[in-house]
């Protein structure tokens, strides 16, 4: 699965959103400047090219859907991410974030007891 480009993950967040929906659902749904019909249109179709999106055809008209979980593209996302900033190493990231934030000992225990209780929950 390969990562997708702002625009197409600004129009995958909507149809997460939407769980369905034309392109003018999509349009509706996107900030001010909106972009062109056939802007959107294109990003769309690319989206189904590589696997993210498909559609139900009724006539002319097509209804968009995901094929691709928000989790899972996060998943992608987020292993490719912790893999070119912090080599793989999801001590390096989290230590990182801690350091940015300026996290206190007390939220970053309490970060970790939430872990470990979705650790749990999975098991």
């Amino acid at each position: 699965m390969k990562e997708l480009t702002k625009a197409e993950e600004q129009i995958m967040h909507i149809l997460w959103k939407l769980g369905e929906g034309v392109v003018n659902d999509i349009i509706d749904k996107m900030p001010e400047p909106k972009p062109a019909y056939n802007t959107v249109s294109t990003i769309v179709r690319i989206l189904e090219k590589k696997g993210f999106v498909d559609h139900k055809a009724y006539g002319k008209t097509h209804l968009y859907f995901p094929l691709v979980s928000k989790k899972e593209y996060t998943r992608l996302y987020m292993k490719n991410f912790m893999g070119s900033y912090f080599g793989n190493s999801f001590r390096e990231m989290v230590s990182f974030f801690a350091k940015e934030d300026k996290m206190s000992v007390s939220e970053i225990e309490e970060l970790m007891q939430d872990i470990k209780k979705d650790i749990e929950k999975e098991s």
